[in-house]
């Protein structure tokens, strides 16, 4: 599909989007109040909290096995480990903002996060500094281009995520 097929397209089904919304004056029943569609103190629902943290952290796991392959391969492509390895700090620069308070299962969303992490915010958020730390290394560290050097710190900052799993995630 071509761009102009594809902006008319968009464009066509945003006029009926439209139009079905003029239909017979009719106000659409409101759904009803789920702990999902519960607002945090953030300004987000539950639903859109959980999409978000799972997005950014399987995109930290992207970067995780671009690094990982790449440490692996006969010949690493620097630039990919480099560009994995700056990704990680950037991804996670606001990590401590993804676990408000209701955002955890018992707000009847599917998550891996464990209750412990609101029980024990103090010792969860020292974790998160860890990690984020270790991944500031990873990205000084590939930046230098010394494949030794990036195993390590890459080791070191697999710890501080198996660190933090090994209690506040599920699944693990």
């Amino acid at each position: 599909m071509t761009i102009r097929q594809t902006r008319f397209t968009l464009a066509a089904l945003a006029g009926l989007a439209l139009l079905g919304a003029c239909g017979s004056g009719d106000a659409p029943a409101a759904p009803e109040a789920s702990e999902t569609a519960t607002v945090l103190d953030n300004g987000m629902t539950v639903t859109e909290v959980v999409d978000a943290r799972q997005t950014h952290l399987k995109a930290v796991g992207k970067a995780f096995k671009t690094i990982s392959d790449n440490l692996k391969a006969g010949e690493p492509d620097m630039a990919a480990i480099q560009a994995a390895a700056a990704s990680v700090p950037t991804e996670t620069a606001d990590m401590g903002d993804w676990f408000p308070e209701g955002s955890g299962p018992a707000s009847g969303v599917k998550t891996d996060a464990l209750p412990a992490i609101w029980e024990n915010k103090a010792d969860f958020d020292s974790k998160i500094a860890d990690f984020q730390a270790a991944a500031a290394t990873l990205a000084s560290t590939a930046e230098a281009g010394d494949i030794a050097a990036i195993s390590e710190a890459f080791k070191a900052t697999g710890a501080t995520c198996k660190s933090c799993h090994e209690t506040y995630r599920a699944d693990d």
